[in-house]
């Protein structure tokens, strides 16, 4: 085994609570997890040696919301929009037809461009939804594509009904039958898009309880286009997280806080759709778990930029820097429950983002500006 100290780090952001950050800090490496952190100069030694030379050093973002299978793009609706057209989801269709035209290599490639820019810009740990095929065959081949390339994958056959479904209760009983048999093997979590002209209360509970008989982790996509059950839903089934959370009622942030359901916030989203920004701060004083995602898709949020949403979250959502970057590391680690990304702790993995500025405060401060320096994924330099 090889070890590695990170040195002369002018500010770490560990993500531990206790001690979140350290100046003129060092950390080191062995065998790919963090076992040391402290003062520069203080460490225990170490094999290699890496001078980060008054940089600020972060854990790798954890982008736990995106959909990057597959082909074609919105451009036109996205200028539709600009021009003062209404965000209704309705063109998630027309990536529906994209991408059943498309073969596993196109949508491979695609998936694979898309994961090396979030890597470039920080992003070590990635979830990865289907909801573009929609037909069995579609959404299982969508989902075996995405396992090559994160174990965070989720099932969204329920992200739209497709026109070609006989009915919307026929297309539930697919997405709960045939379908989920044949994606469930590729699959750690089963999702919904639970909002008016997608899948009502009813038909999102079925769902997530055919998912979870399956033995999927559930999370739901609530609250986007308007007030509604996704929620209250999202408490009731103890899902891990509700994603948007763009309009909320008082008693759906009670729910959340009550369950302990992470509130994924998506400001790409936002940003794309000139729609209303959701209320972190809102969402943080009720005792609610932030966690910020790109939401990476063709459509309403076509960004790879974890950097982007911090900068959107600090400006538009009402968080401080140090709660931005937190909801983006710390928080998109509990969005997928996972306790070894999104801290540099003794015993996390050890992926980590060196910065060209003194302190995280920049990617705030210098929106736009390409300040990852360098990307280490389990002690090893990826960018």
């Amino acid at each position: 085994m090889t070890s590695t100290v990170f040195d002369r780090i002018g500010l770490l952001y560990t993500g531990d609570p206790e001690r979140e950050e350290v100046a003129g800090a060092a950390l080191v490496v062995e065998d790919g997890r963090v076992v040391w952190t402290g003062r520069a100069g203080d460490d225990p030694g170490a094999d290699e040696r890496v001078d980060v030379g008054g940089r600020c050093v972060i854990p790798g973002f954890v982008d736990s919301h995106a959909h990057l299978v597959f082909a074609g793009d919105r451009t036109a609706e996205f200028t539709a929009r600009m021009s003062g057209e209404r965000y209704t989801a309705g063109g998630i269709r027309t990536t529906v037809e994209a991408t059943r035209a498309a073969t596993v290599p196109e949508l491979a490639a695609g998936t694979a461009a898309l994961v090396a820019e979030m890597l470039a810009q920080g992003t070590t740990t990635v979830e990865i939804k289907s909801g573009y095929g929609l037909t069995v065959e579609d959404e299982r081949r969508c989902l075996e594509i995405a396992r090559g390339f994160t174990d965070e994958t989720t099932y969204l056959g329920a992200h739209v009904v497709p026109p070609d479904a006989a009915s919307a209760d026929d297309y539930v009983r697919t997405v709960t039958g045939e379908m989920l048999t044949a994606c469930a093997p590729y699959a750690r979590w089963v999702d919904v898009f639970c909002e008016r002209g997608a899948f009502d209360a009813d038909q999102s509970r079925e769902i997530l309880t055919a998912g979870v008989k399956a033995g999927l982790l559930p999370r739901v996509h609530a609250g986007q286009l308007g007030e509604g059950p996704g929620a209250l839903l999202a408490a009731e089934l103890g899902a891990a997280s509700a994603d948007h959370c763009t309009h909320l009622t008082d008693a759906d942030v009670e729910a959340l806080a009550s369950a302990g359901v992470v509130a994924t916030l998506l400001p790409g989203a936002e940003f794309s759709t000139r729609s209303p920004y959701p209320d972190a701060r809102r969402l943080l004083e009720a005792g609610v778990t932030v966690a910020l995602a790109t939401d990476c898709n063709p459509g309403s949020s076509f960004t790879s930029s974890m950097p982007f949403c911090v900068a959107l979250a600090v400006r538009e959502m009402g968080l401080t820097p140090l709660e931005a970057v937190r909801a983006a590391t710390a928080g998109g680690a509990a969005a997928l429950r996972r306790t070894d990304v999104g801290a540099l702790t003794v015993g996390a993995r050890a992926d980590l983002v060196v910065l060209d500025a003194p302190s995280y405060v920049h990617l705030a401060y210098r929106p736009g500006v390409p300040l990852v320096l360098q990307v280490w994924k389990g002690g090893r330099r990826a960018v």
